[in-house]
């Protein structure tokens, strides 16, 4: 290899494009066009670096595997920015594997966690951490361990384990400091800031106050009755009870769970759980008939009592009944909190990360474009869509995913 390509390669593991692409922006030989396509990536140019790693990957020779695997994975790192979640994972397990063979564990690693990114992005938690499990960061660089720990970090979010999130997050900021990289350093300090938002909304005695990450932590494991209605399922001292799929009994809980420890009337339940401005007594004959099941799915927790006017919940063991919810609730808040993340995404991989189909994310980004609340840029299937970070949203790191006792 020679010199240019050796200072540009360490421009670029220093953080400094621009003093990579003086080195080698006139040349087309393969390792200058996967630096440069790596240096027009750190740039923000993702389009152009998608091409050029592309062309680096077919111009290296067949006896090159241990190059092309290399480009693969910086092509896999863009896809992931760009939030293309549709590219082949396989191909980066496969030149993950090509890597570790040839003994390159720096990039192998830097593999592994572009993986788990992914698998967090699109909520397979268990996946994640079982990928991160298997890589031991201490003999790696500053910068490398800088991703191990951000990742480290995502995985304690989701399990609402904030004590070990906060110590990951540590780590990872003194690993950006010895690395001297801004980008990283940013990187770290915007992670950490999810910490210091406000994860949730605390609904208690007719009263609301936003809520921290840690304070949610403690809320979920001190004994309340909690509606969830970030994850749709109620909560308290024994089994958690999911109505994730029961739409009609979530709604009746948590009007309960607000009004506790008063009781509502059956006029405000018909008019939550099913939508209907006035009750007739097909309305209060199917009321009854939800009330039976919610009772039937809550026996562990509480009872719902018939009172003059309406019900009223009655914990069993706990001496609280709450509502968590989201810090913000809107038509299509699940999509607005993906966007919130300040990255462009194509609705494809929305459809992926949330779970949807193509089609319903689709109506959902034109109904927000059209109340101004998103913008698209570019036509046909390079279409991405972004927004500002909105204050009261959370990130993709807080979307609820399901808990351990789920």
């Amino acid at each position: 290899m020679d010199s240019l390509i050796t200072a540009a390669a360490r421009a670029l593991a220093a953080g400094d494009p621009l003093g990579a692409l003086k080195r080698v922006a006139l040349r087309g030989d393969a390792p200058a066009l996967a630096l440069r396509g790596i240096a027009m990536a750190q740039l923000g140019d993702l389009v152009r670096a998608k091409a050029l790693l592309k062309s680096a990957a077919r111009a290296f020779g067949p006896k090159e595997a241990v190059a092309r695997a290399r480009c693969v994975v910086a092509e896999a790192e863009v896809a992931l920015v760009s939030r293309d979640l549709s590219w082949p994972a396989k191909a980066l397990d496969a030149a993950r594997a090509t890597l570790e063979a040839h003994g390159d564990r720096i990039n192998a690693a830097h593999a592994r966690h572009l993986k788990v990114r992914r698998l967090l992005l699109i909520g397979r938690l268990d996946e994640a951490e079982r990928t991160l499990a298997v890589l031991d960061p201490t003999p790696l660089p500053a910068a490398s361990r800088v991703a191990h720990e951000l990742a480290v970090a995502g995985i304690a979010v989701r399990r609402l384990k904030t004590k070990e999130a906060r110590t990951a997050l540590t780590r990872a900021e003194h690993a950006a400091r010895e690395a001297d990289i801004p980008a990283l350093t940013a990187e770290v300090e915007s992670a950490s800031l999810i910490l210091k938002t406000p994860a949730a909304r605390l609904i208690a005695r007719g009263e609301e106050r936003p809520l921290l990450l840690e304070e949610v932590e403690a809320l979920l494991s001190s004994g309340t009755l909690v509606m969830d209605a970030c994850r749709h399922v109620v909560r308290g001292e024994g089994p958690v009870v999911s109505l994730a799929t029961r739409p009609v009994l979530f709604a009746l809980a948590r009007a309960l769970g607000e009004a506790w420890p008063g009781d509502v009337p059956r006029s405000t339940l018909v008019q939550r759980a099913f939508r209907a401005k006035h009750a007739d007594e097909s309305h209060r004959a199917r009321l009854r008939v939800e009330v039976g099941r919610l009772r039937l799915e809550l026996r562990m927790l509480a009872e719902v009592r018939a009172t003059k006017r309406g019900f009223t919940l009655a914990p069993r063991r706990a001496r609280e009944v709450v509502v968590l919810a989201p810090p913000a609730e809107e038509q299509h808040a699940a999509v607005l909190a993906f966007l919130a993340d300040g990255e462009s995404w194509s609705s494809s991989a929305l459809a992926i990360a949330l779970g949807a189909s193509p089609r319903t994310v689709q109506r959902a980004l034109d109904q927000l474009a059209a109340a101004g609340k998103v913008q698209p840029f570019g036509r046909g299937r390079a279409r991405r869509w972004v927004t500002q970070p909105m204050p009261g949203f959370p990130t993709i790191l807080l979307l609820p995913g399901r808990l351990p006792s789920d």
